[in-house]
C-alpha cells in the first residue's frame, strides 16, 4: 500500500518554481555591504572598461543616460538566502557598453567605489543578461542598494551585482574578488546552491 496518496505532492513551496532551492522569499529588500556605503556624486561618477590590451573606454553619468535605457523586471537572489520576486530596475546594457570594445577576454574582474571586486566569466555579463542599473521600483537608485549605480547580473547571486560601480578589468586569467577570496563560490548559480567554494 502506497504510504502518500496519487496526486499528493507535498506542501507548495511559496514562490513555486522560481524560488531557488534553500532560498525563502521576502518582500522588503534587505540591506546587506562588505563595509561603509561609498558617497559617489553622479557628476563625479565614471565607470570604465580596460581591456586586456591596456585600451580604456570610459563614461561619465551624463553619457550614460545619453544611452538607450531599457527596463527589467526580474528575480533577485542573495547568497543569505533570501530571493525577491519581480523587482524592477533600469539601467544600460552591457550589451550597449561593450558595442565598440574589442576584446578576446574570456573573464571580468568587476571594481566598485570603496574598493570592493567581484568576478564572472565575460559571457555572463553579454546577450542581454546584465546591466548597469541606476533606477529601482521607479526612483534613483538609494545609496544602501548601490547607487548611484550598481551592475545587475540577476542569474547569478546577488553579491555578484556589485554595488557603486566603477568598471570592469577584461583578463585572459579568472581572478577572484573579495568574496571570492574569502570562501564564496567563483561562479555562484543559485540553481545549484554555489555558495561556498566547495558546493
Amino acid at each position: 500500500m502506497a504510504i502518500v496518496s496519487r496526486g499528493f505532492s507535498g506542501r507548495r513551496r511559496e514562490g513555486g518554481e522560481r524560488l531557488p532551492p534553500g532560498q525563502y522569499l521576502v518582500e522588503d529588500f534587505p540591506v546587506l555591504s562588505a563595509g561603509p556605503t561609498p558617497v559617489v556624486p553622479p557628476d563625479r561618477w565614471e565607470f570604465a572598461i580596460d581591456t586586456e590590451s591596456g585600451q580604456t573606454h570610459r563614461w561619465s553619468w551624463r553619457e550614460l543616460m545619453a544611452l538607450p535605457r531599457q527596463r527589467q523586471t526580474v528575480d533577485i537572489h542573495c547568497v543569505t538566502r533570501w530571493t525577491k520576486l519581480d523587482t524592477t530596475w533600469e539601467g544600460v546594457s552591457l550589451d550597449v557598453l561593450f558595442e565598440d570594445v574589442e576584446t578576446t577576454a574570456d573573464y571580468a574582474l568587476v571594481r566598485s567605489y570603496g574598493g570592493y571586486t567581484t568576478n564572472m566569466p565575460l559571457d555572463d555579463l553579454l546577450d542581454g543578461k546584465a546591466w548597469i542599473a541606476y533606477r529601482f521600483d521607479g526612483e534613483e537608485l538609494a545609496p544602501v542598494h548601490g547607487g548611484p549605480a550598481r551592475l545587475l547580473v540577476p542569474h547569478l547571486y546577488f553579491w555578484k551585482s556589485a554595488k557603486w560601480v566603477r568598471g570592469i578589468r577584461l583578463l585572459d586569467d579568472d581572478w577572484p574578488g573579495f568574496w571570492e577570496t574569502a570562501g564564496y563560490h567563483n561562479y555562484g548559480d543559485p540553481w545549484r546552491e554555489q555558495r561556498y567554494e566547495d558546493d
